[in-house]
């Protein structure tokens, strides 16, 4: 770890108390020199440090920037290691390689700008920098491909909670993984998973997690207006509130992966059904059918009716509250 990485993670465990230099220094065992010239080199890269004399230094609590140590200080769980890259293709993709060599599970990867971000079925997701946070869990579960749906499923449930945990608004979850509030998709999920043939489970699997936390004005494409929320209105909110919705996912993830397949999640799943009651449009290869959503059933399928009074459970696929949004939903 860099003097600077030493100093900033001193920095975040002492978030808005003074720490003189000399302190700083003596902890790191480092000279007040290069304290001095670590705080310039985070400064120089949009962290937030005030300098008082007589007092020391101090993390702005409105600080935004999203850090390995900034997250690290909130995990509970164990087994979770932290890194942050300011600007990756896609968190999925360079984790997705980082297993196939290798990685243990457990690795967090953080990135607060994707040039490639992935969506379902081989979209684009959109992520620019200082709008969203952007991060990928490693795990190598003892599981057959067939519950791998459980991994996105739980994932909903965990982004769900963590939002509501910090801000106090309810998220809902729209079948199978998306996050909303408001009426707007706030978050999307994209697990990509590994199969292991001689085992006949899954080799690892990497679940992926796009939360949006503003969007600055007139930043939305034309194709996502109306569809896309953030979960703040403006950028007026607590900086640490990023770094915490991270880890407290992550937290709360970990702690029903544990037991997986128990699916104790599932009432908080279903009571949080987005389209529950609503008409949507169910869309296949031959046509988009018109539906009335009924529920979610014990495997997590979504339980539809349609115009022409037939019923289906659907495992897989895509549906629409929008039948003009379809290809963008």
């Amino acid at each position: 770890m860099s003097v600077a990485d030493s100093v900033l993670d001193f920095l975040e465990k002492n978030r808005d108390r003074y720490i003189s230099g000399e302190e700083t220094a003596a902890y790191l065992g480092v000279s007040r020199n290069a304290v001095w010239k670590a705080v310039k080199a985070l400064r120089q890269k949009g962290y937030d440090i005030s300098a008082v004399t007589n007092k020391g230094y101090v993390l702005s609590h409105s600080n935004r920037i999203i850090s390995a140590q900034g997250i690290e200080k909130h995990i509970k769980c164990g087994g979770i290691r932290v890194e942050h890259r300011d600007i990756v293709t896609s968190t999925n993709t360079v984790l997705k390689e980082m297993a196939e060599n290798g990685e243990k599970e457990g690795l967090l990867l953080a990135a607060s700008e994707q040039t490639a971000g992935k969506g379902r079925r081989g979209r684009s997701f959109s992520s620019n920098k200082g709008t969203g946070v952007y991060f990928s869990l490693l795990l190598r579960p003892d599981m057959n491909p067939s519950d791998a749906l459980l991994i996105t499923t739980c994932a909903a449930v965990a982004v769900a909670r963590a939002v509501e945990l910090n801000t106090g608004k309810n998220a809902q979850i729209k079948w199978v993984n998306d996050v909303y509030m408001n009426g707007r998709k706030i978050c999307g999920i994209l697990t990509e998973a590994s199969f292991d043939i001689e085992s006949g489970k899954l080799a690892y699997a990497v679940l992926g997690i796009g939360i949006n936390i503003y969007f600055p004005e007139n930043s939305l494409s034309e194709e996502l207006v109306g569809i896309a929320g953030a979960v703040f209105d403006n950028d007026n909110f607590d900086g640490e509130t990023v770094n915490k919705i991270i880890a407290d996912t992550v937290n709360i993830f970990m702690d029903e992966y544990k037991n997986l397949t128990d699916k104790n999640y599932i009432d908080d799943y279903r009571k949080r059904s987005y389209l529950d009651g609503k008409k949507i449009y169910v869309i296949k290869s031959d046509g988009n059918r018109e539906a009335e959503a009924l529920g979610i059933d014990d495997n997590f399928r979504l339980h539809v009716k349609y115009s022409d009074g037939s019923e289906e459970y659907l495992s897989s696929g895509e549906v629409s509250t929008k039948v003009k949004a379809i290809s963008h939903n």
